[in-house]
């Protein structure tokens, strides 16, 4: 006899009518969500302004791709072969594992148990990666394109493959659903409120916003602003040791972003490191572009940027070279300062330069060449005519867009859809935490340097009037690389190596743009490859390489120590404000906080 107050139900029963409470609960979320999404619409058509689109109206050129017909024919029977595998196995019979079936079980987004548990989820996810396959795959039996426009199809197809996952839509994500009833819709109902947050203030949120701010818990390394232009803030961070090295070390990071990557905490900071090995440590901190820099160019960050900050840490410590760092983009004008300065005989005022991830010839800089088409220029200078400046959340969404499933959908997934907590995470708060790019400098930099490649043409690029020639670059230089890395990729950083005329160092790091380069030796982790051979390509380079575990951090200081060996008393202008630049104000500044 079946126990009364059982709550299973026998099976083949119907499911129980749900409660008039229960009935008044989902009448609610369902009413709450649709007030929600109508306040913000309400509030959206008041602050909207007419898009220019002008630039999109031109058609895309998808005239001649047609494929192979029994390169297709051939596709077209694996998709059914595999479908039908698909469809068996759901069905309760015995068959083979498949690769796709492999690649579906290695698949982050679909690590939850519940997409192998119940067959149905298990059949849309294994049914979802069959058809992502075979559509990345089509993109090879195109005839008739040229590979720059094959990989902008790959580029395309991934994106959309990665959007039309079913983890992204709650319908078809059982963890969704199965959170959804557990919480009786309030889960949704979060994940609402997240999305109409997002799309208020233009921007995808990675983590709590209110879990870092910048002086308390990151970017704490302790130092002064002791010089303000209208272009950056130079900091002079606070000596640790007794002595330190009498060349001192000027970083310059990307004007695309803030800082503070190099100093993200701690156990963290590539700042905080430097100066606990004796180096006196200067950074300068860009300006976010305002209506004010509308006008601002190359010349700009050369001479009023990174020529300026070297010869005021020349004057203040009474040093005749300093050693340079320069960060992606703002290794390129290193590499653009460094031929000026051998051009107008200045090349001894830098002892030595150092390019993390840096690009100067941009034949092969990977994705990021897939958004400087004519239109998507015409679209970024109209999206900046009128104020002069780029709003810096377009950068975001272009970098997020080059590793959509982890930086867009994953977070889809979390924050909207299972309505989860944001994270503490300081790396996606910077990540987050944009900057303005002036309009002129912006376009000028993504149509002569990313498009026209004209930087390694000896005069393609000029500043001042003076000839740029890379050949002319003598200065003892550092190059390191991210072997993972899809912003800078290590074949387009290793083209360094082509066209400056002294001697280089070159390192293979793991991991990527940030990871590669935010790699302290106390944590231990990947590892990087040297070469002291004279190889011609970087595949040449890895196969001769020697494996180091860990930071290559180290490496690069033992190479510093080589170049500035003498040392001097860490007192007077070794301290900051103690010179003739007078402390402004605390590190990390006011430029860095402004939005």
């Amino acid at each position: 006899m079946a126990d009364p107050t059982s709550t299973e139900r026998p099976q083949g029963a119907a499911p129980p009518l749900p409660t008039l409470e229960e009935m008044q609960h989902w009448t609610w979320v369902m009413g709450r969500a649709q007030q929600m999404m109508l306040e913000h619409l309400a509030k959206a058509a008041g602050e909207a302004k007419p898009p220019q689109v002008d630039a999109l109206a031109k058609p895309l050129p998808w005239l001649g791709l047609f494929p192979d017909p029994a390169k297709l024919a051939e596709q077209q029977v694996a998709l059914w072969s595999e479908g039908v595998t698909i469809w068996q196995r759901a069905l309760g019979l015995e068959t083979p594992r498949t690769e796709i079936e492999e690649k579906a079980d290695k698949d982050r987004r679909f690590n939850a148990p519940q997409w192998r548990d119940n067959p149905l989820f298990d059949m849309i996810r294994q049914t979802y990666l069959l058809v992502s396959d075979r559509l990345l795959g089509s993109v090879d039996a195109i005839e008739g394109v040229d590979e720059r426009q094959r990989e902008k199809l790959r580029f395309l197809t991934r994106g959309f493959v990665d959007a039309m996952s079913p983890s992204n839509f709650a319908l078809t994500n059982p963890v969704v659903l199965e959170r959804a009833m557990e919480t009786k819709g309030e889960s949704l109902l979060k994940g609402l409120e997240h999305m109409l947050a997002d799309l208020s203030k233009g921007q995808l949120t990675h983590t709590d916003p209110n879990a870092f701010e910048v002086g308390r818990n990151i970017a704490v390394t302790p130092g002064k602003v002791v010089r303000r232009t209208p272009l950056y803030e130079l900091i002079q961070y606070s000596p640790t040791t007794d002595a330190v090295y009498e060349t001192p070390l000027v970083i310059f990071p990307p004007w695309i972003n803030r800082f503070y990557i190099l100093d993200l905490n701690p156990k963290k900071s590539f700042i905080q490191w430097a100066v606990s090995q004796g180096l006196t440590v200067f950074m300068v901190s860009w300006k976010s572009a305002d209506e004010t820099m509308k006008e601002t160019s190359l010349d700009d960050y050369v001479l009023n940027g990174q020529r300026d900050a070297i010869d005021a840490i020349r004057d203040l410590l009474g040093v005749d070279a300093i050693h340079a760092i320069g960060y992606c983009v703002a290794g390129t004008t290193l590499a653009c300062t460094l031929a000026w300065m051998a051009a107008k005989g200045e090349a001894d005022k830098v002892a030595s330069a150092t390019f993390f991830t840096a690009q100067v010839d941009f034949s092969e800089a990977g994705d990021l060449n897939l958004f400087v088409a004519d239109e998507t220029l015409q679209l970024i200078e109209q999206m900046s005519a009128e104020k002069g400046y780029l709003d810096g959340r377009y950068m975001a969404a272009t970098f997020n867009a080059l590793r959509g499933r982890d930086l867009i959908w994953n977070y889809v997934t979390s924050n909207y859809l299972l309505g989860e907590d944001y994270p503490p995470f300081d790396l996606l708060h910077w990540n987050g935490d944009t900057t303005n790019l002036p309009a002129k400098w912006h376009q000028a930099y993504l149509r002569d340097f990313y498009k026209g490649n004209k930087l390694v043409t000896p005069g393609g690029v000029t500043v001042a009037g003076v000839a740029i020639d890379l050949r002319k670059v003598a200065t003892p230089t550092y190059v390191q690389a991210g072997r993972e890395d899809h912003i800078a990729p290590a074949h387009s950083v290793w083209k360094i190596t082509h066209h400056f005329g002294g001697p280089l160092r070159f390192v293979l790091a793991g991991s990527g743009h940030i990871a590669g380069v935010v790699n302290p030796p106390e944590a231990q982790k990947y590892q990087y490859w040297t070469n002291d051979a004279t190889v011609a390509t970087l595949d040449e380079f890895v196969a001769g390489a020697t494996e180091h575990k860990g930071s290559w951090w180290p490496d690069w200081l033992a190479w510093i120590g080589a170049r500035s060996e003498k040392k001097v008393a860490a007192k007077g202008a070794r301290v900051p404000g103690k010179g003739k630049l007078k402390a402004l104000e605390d590190a990390p500044g006011s430029y860095v906080r402004a939005r």
